[in-house]
């Protein structure tokens, strides 16, 4: 008999209807250079980050075209294909990169095609299992841009559609024109703004991917969380991955990270079974 392997721990989430995936992913945006912006300061430790994680059972991998940008998605071919059966790679169109830590929107038609294209091309893929509008563009009708995504996938270049930092009623428009797997917006025990899309995640059984997932620029920061780290002994970051899959059987938190160290102490969090006394303390 084989061990199970820790993000297993998680239990399971089937996107789309035909998709199981373990609750814990892993997102590899910091994988790439300072700023979100061109290759790791250590490429070897990048391809090991994600070949580790596959090893460790995270079976969920979510990335875009704009981190790098292309760089994420090429690492992600380098060290993973061909890919393993059941693997399930996300990635997102919607955004361009004028340079580091600068981000602005682009949901025309036209670009997201190129964007999607882009992504197979880099991915190696043939279809991209979840393709994710990355962000809402205020210059273009929010029906425009997701439906060049029905578009594609109607073409079979993806197999499921889903959205990021969005708002119920961006994706009750969105959901008018096609099934809406997934919505990734920031979401940790310190921002909670998303309450209402987790609630929404559980009525409509999308899954909710939250970004950011354990504080962002702070990790493990928030009331409450070193409070249980002591009484667990665990670390803060830990408390907030454990915390984010005992709030809704939809949640797949995605922490990311470009050391192999702090993978694993990420993914060992599937093991942690908060105490009612943990909740509450994190309220």
């Amino acid at each position: 008999m084989t061990d199970t392997p820790p993000a297993a721990g998680s239990g399971t989430i089937t996107i789309g209807g035909d998709l199981s995936v373990n609750r814990l992913g892993f997102g590899a945006m910091r994988i790439t250079g300072r700023g979100i912006w061109g290759p790791p300061a250590d490429h070897d430790e990048a391809v090991r980050v994600l070949r580790r994680a596959v090893e460790l059972g995270v079976d969920f991998i979510d990335t875009a075209d704009s981190y790098g940008p292309d760089v994420s998605e090429e690492l992600i071919a380098e060290a993973l294909a061909p890919y393993p059966d059941g693997l399930v790679i996300a990635t997102k169109g919607g955004l361009v990169r004028p340079g580091p830590n600068n981000w602005k929107p682009d949901g025309r038609p036209k670009h997201l095609r190129e964007a999607c294209e882009g992504s197979l091309a880099r991915l190696g893929l043939e279809q991209i299992p979840v393709y994710q509008f990355h962000r809402v563009d205020p210059k273009v009708p929010l029906e425009d841009s997701v439906g060049e995504l029905v578009a594609l996938r109607d073409e079979g270049k993806i197999r499921h559609i889903g959205l990021s930092n969005v708002d119920p009623d961006e994706i009750e428009r969105a959901s008018a024109l096609t099934p809406i797997v997934s919505v990734q917006n920031r979401y940790n025990p310190s921002d909670r703004a998303s309450d209402a899309v987790v609630e929404l995640a559980e009525a409509q059984g999308f899954a909710f991917i939250p970004w950011a997932p354990v504080g962002g620029y702070q990790p493990g920061g928030g009331g409450g969380l070193a409070a249980v780290a002591r009484r667990r002994g665990v670390s803060p970051v830990q408390v907030a991955i454990a915390w984010q899959l005992a709030r809704s059987p939809q949640m797949v938190p995605i922490p990311g990270t470009s050391s192999v160290a702090h993978l694993e102490e990420n993914v060992a969090a599937a093991a942690i079974e908060l105490s009612d006394d943990d909740l509450a303390t994190l309220g």
